[in-house]
C-alpha cells in the first residue's frame, strides 16, 4: 500500500512530469518475460508485484532519461579510471605552407568542413617560382637530351660515330629524364599554383578546421602550421592504468564510457602502451570508441572489464539507477512499451555503483539517469488507483 507521503511526492512530481513530457500511463501488469525478466529463482511476488509505466521513446528523450545494458561482472573485476578523448593518428592533421611567402587567399575558416585535397588557402612565394622555374628548366634538358640521343643514335647506325659517342648520349638523356623527374616531383610536394606564383595549402584528410593561424597578407615560414584539421569520426580514449591492474588486462577487453549526462559508450581497448609514463608512473590503455558521438579534448570515466578479473555473476549499475518502491530496492526494466519496476538485492557499493547479486538478468536493459521519475510516476498512479 503507498502510504499518504508517497502519493504526495508522486502527485507533485507526476505532475511536472506531465507539463514536460505529456505525461505516461500506469498499469498493473506483469511484462514479458522474454523482455529482461528476472531470473527463474527470483520469487513469484516480485514478479506479480512489479508495475508498468507505458511511455513514448520521445517521452524518454524529453524527460532525460537515460539507460544502459547490464552485463554479468562485480564490482571487483571492473577498473574504474579517468580518460580523455582524442583524435586518432589517422584523425588529426597540422596543415603546413610548404614554402615560405605571403598568404593572398584564405578558403576556409575555424569549423569548416573541408575535403581530403581541398585548399585551405594560398601563399605566394619567391621560392615557388624557383620550384617552378627548376621543373621548366629540367623538362627542357630533357627534352634536349632525347634529341641529342636521336641524332646519336641515327649516326651510329650510319657509321658514322662510335658508340662511346651513343652510350654517352644514352647517358646524358637518362641523367636529364631522371632530373625532370626530380623536379616534377617538387613541384608536387610544394603543391605549387599552375601559375607557378605560390602554394596552395591543402588539407590531407577530410574533416573539419579546428585550428586556424593565418592572416591575410601575412607572411608565413616554410612548414609554419597555419590549420589544423579533424575528422571527428577517427577518435579514440586514452585511460591511465594503474600498474597493478595492466596483467589484468588484454587487447579486445571490453571498455564503457561514461559521460556527464549519464550516456554511456561501448569500445573496446586496442593496445595497452608496454611502459608507464615518466610523469604519471602510468600505462595507457587505447580504447576504440564510435566515432561522431564524443569529442575529442573531453574528460570522461572509464569502467574497464578486465578478461583477467574474478569471475562473479553479480551486476553492477549505477547507484542513480536503484530506487525504493514500496520499501523494496528495484531498478526499472525497459520494455517494448515502456518500463516497468522489477525488484532486487542488492550487494556492496564502491565509487558511485553498487551490485545487483539477485533479480536482474545480465543483458538487461535499465534506466539510470533520472530513474526517480518513473518511481515518483509509478506512485502517482498506485495513489490515484488507491
Amino acid at each position: 500500500m503507498i502510504t499518504q507521503d508517497k502519493r504526495l511526492l508522486g502527485g507533485v512530481t507526476g505532475a511536472i512530469l506531465l507539463a514536460a513530457i505529456g505525461g505516461f500511463s500506469v498499469a498493473r501488469c506483469t511484462a514479458d518475460p522474454s523482455v529482461a525478466s528476472a531470473p527463474a529463482e527470483d520469487s513469484a511476488e516480485s514478479e506479480t508485484a512489479s508495475d508498468s509505466l507505458a511511455i513514448t521513446p520521445d517521452a524518454i528523450r524529453d524527460a532525460g532519461i537515460a539507460v544502459e545494458t547490464v552485463r554479468a561482472g562485480g564490482l571487483g573485476s571492473e577498473i574504474l579510471v579517468q580518460g580523455q578523448v582524442t583524435a586518432s593518428p589517422t584523425g588529426e592533421a597540422l596543415v603546413t605552407a610548404r614554402a615560405g611567402g605571403a598568404v593572398t587567399r584564405i578558403f576556409k575558416r575555424l569549423g569548416d568542413p573541408v575535403r581530403a585535397g581541398e585548399a585551405l588557402a594560398i601563399v605566394e612565394s619567391r621560392d615557388a617560382a624557383q620550384i617552378a622555374a627548376d621543373r621548366a628548366a629540367a623538362s627542357a634538358r630533357a627534352v634536349l637530351a632525347q634529341k641529342a640521343l636521336a641524332r646519336e643514335r641515327y649516326l651510329f647506325e650510319q657509321k658514322v660515330s662510335a658508340r662511346v659517342d651513343l652510350e654517352r648520349a644514352e647517358a646524358e638523356a637518362a641523367a636529364a629524364q631522371a632530373e625532370a623527374r626530380r623536379a616534377q616531383v617538387s613541384v608536387g610536394a610544394a603543391n605549387v599554383t599552375k601559375d607557378g606564383r605560390g602554394v596552395i595549402v591543402a588539407s590531407p584528410i577530410a574533416g573539419r578546421v579546428t585550428s586556424e593561424n593565418v592572416s591575410l597578407g601575412a607572411y608565413v615560414q616554410p612548414e609554419a602550421e597555419l590549420f589544423r584539421v579533424a575528422d571527428p569520426s577517427k577518435i579514440q580514449v586514452e585511460a591511465a592504468i594503474n600498474p597493478g591492474d595492466v596483467a589484468r588486462l588484454a587487447t579486445g577487453d571490453r571498455a564503457i564510457i561514461e559521460l556527464i549526462d549519464g550516456r554511456t559508450v561501448e569500445g573496446r581497448i586496442r593496445a595497452i602502451t608496454p611502459t608507464l609514463s615518466g610523469e604519471t608512473r602510468a600505462a595507457t590503455a587505447l580504447i576504440e570508441v564510435p566515432g561522431g558521438i564524443l569529442q575529442a579534448g573531453l574528460g570522461v570515466r572509464v569502467r574497464l572489464m578486465p578478461s583477467q578479473g574474478a569471475p562473479t555473476n553479480a551486476i553492477v549499475v549505477p547507484e542513480d539507477a536503484v530506487q525504493s518502491v514500496d520499501g523494496r530496492d528495484a531498478v526499472f526494466l525497459r520494455t517494448a512499451q515502456g518500463f516497468r519496476a522489477q525488484f532486487v538485492t542488492l550487494g556492496q557499493r564502491s565509487a558511485g555503483r553498487v551490485e545487483i547479486v539477485s533479480g536482474l538478468k545480465s543483458g538487461a536493459t535499465v534506466a539510470t539517469r533520472n530513474a526517480f521519475l518513473l518511481k515518483a510516476e509509478l506512485g502517482k498512479g498506485a495513489g490515484e488507483e488507491d
